[in-house]
């Protein structure tokens, strides 16, 4: 189940269409066109990047962590993995990967989630849902609180015990590390570069993370 996969891109950053920087705690959305790849950098290590994926010409049609992990037998993500929609489309391959295994299960933190996990006071906390809430409601085509669902969790380490329960441990990522997606299919990408200061996830300091595109290589 925690099979790794590390396989180093051939993608030169000075051939990227699009290079941009987004701060700890902001969102991001973007449609990548079909044949595109999309790397995010963890910059400075240990960085979860919450991320959400849509079918581009269909929102209903929306990542599936359920179909996924089911597809390929694996609750960890990385190099060769296909991530599913919820028809069963693929949306985006990994194709690159240079930390070795991804998170799918903890989902995006919430203030609900911080209240309950953390304390009371903690409810008032910048999370990932907002985040993810604040880019879709900005995107203006319709995209809504209703269509928050599944998400990945990029650089995240959510080992499972073998009680079947998860923990949040100190990441496994260092500063440079990446995972870079192909996509299958034109593909609404949302991210909330993860705010949590309540646990390991971003080693209690959120921090910035590149994003890259590059158009298909034939």
């Amino acid at each position: 189940m925690a099979t790794q996969s590390l396989v180093e891109s051939k993608l030169n950053p000075a051939d990227a269409i699009y290079d941009f920087v987004l701060p700890a705690g902001e969102p991001w959305i973007y449609e990548v066109k079909a044949g595109q790849t999309l790397r995010i950098v963890d910059l400075e290590g240990n960085q979860a990047v919450d991320t959400f994926f849509f079918n581009a010409h269909d929102y209903e049609d929306r990542y599936s962590a359920i179909d996924t992990i089911t597809a390929q037998r694996n609750i960890y993500l990385t190099t060769g993995t296909r991530l599913l929609t919820i028809n069963g489309n693929v949306l985006m391959t990994i194709t690159a990967d240079t930390c070795g295994r991804h998170d799918t299960l903890g989902g995006a933190c919430a203030q609900e989630s911080n209240m309950v996990r953390y304390a009371i006071e903690k409810r008032y906390m910048h999370a990932c849902r907002n985040s993810f809430l604040k880019a879709m409601i900005g995107w203006g085509r319709g995209l809504e609180k209703r269509d928050l669902s599944h998400n990945v969790n990029f650089f995240m380490n959510v080992p499972v015990t073998p009680e079947g329960r998860l923990t949040f441990e100190d990441g496994i990522s260092e500063p440079g590390k990446y995972v870079e997606l192909r996509a299958d299919m034109d593909t609404l990408v949302v991210i909330s570069n993860c705010p949590q200061l309540n646990n390991p996830c971003n080693a209690y300091n959120p921090t910035p993370v590149r994003l890259l595109i590059w158009d298909s290589v034939s």
